[in-house]
Parts: C-alpha cells; sequence; structure tokens
C-alpha cells in the first residue's frame, strides 16, 4: 500500500500523514475541528515555529477558506506544551 504524503502549511514540510496535525472543516457545516471528520484538511507540523507562523499570517484559514476561531489555536498550543512536557521527562 502506497504511504499517504502531506505538506505542512507553514514551512512546507512533506511527511507521511501521521507526522501533521490535521485542522479540518466539516462539510456542510463549515465547522472547524481537529483530526476528525471529512471535508477540507489542512496539516502542520507539531512545532512551535510552524504554529507561530500559520497563527501569524493565517494560513490555516487561508487554507481551509473560512475564518478559525480561536479556540483551535489555544488547543494547538496545549497539545504542543503536552508533548514537549511528555518528552522530557
Amino acid at each position: 500500500m502506497k504511504p499517504n504524503y502531506r505538506r505542512c502549511i507553514s514551512c512546507r514540510k512533506v511527511g507521511l500523514k501521521q507526522e501533521f496535525w490535521r485542522i479540518v472543516r466539516v462539510f456542510p457545516s463549515g465547522q472547524v475541528q481537529l483530526d476528525e471528520g471529512m471535508g477540507r484538511s489542512a496539516y502542520l507540523c507539531p512545532q512551535a515555529d510552524c504554529l507561530q507562523i500559520a497563527r501569524k499570517k493565517d494560513r490555516i484559514g487561508r487554507s481551509l477558506r473560512t475564518p478559525v476561531p480561536e479556540a483551535i489555536y489555544q488547543t494547538l498550543s496545549e497539545r504542543l506544551t503536552n508533548t514537549a512536557s511528555s518528552t522530557s521527562i
């Protein structure tokens, strides 16, 4: 089976689908959520630099063609701190 490659919307790095966070604009409601759902998707590296650039330049919103709620960015920031704290243990 062929591997699924995706590209980070921030740094443009190509990698396997499992290496990225998935942000989805669900069809037909237009609601933005993380990881699950069918609809338009954007992929982001789980790194602070990529999240910061994506937030500053509204890369997620432009990619999904919809405004992104602040709660999505907060959740991604929390995931980033959780992964950083779990790797330092």
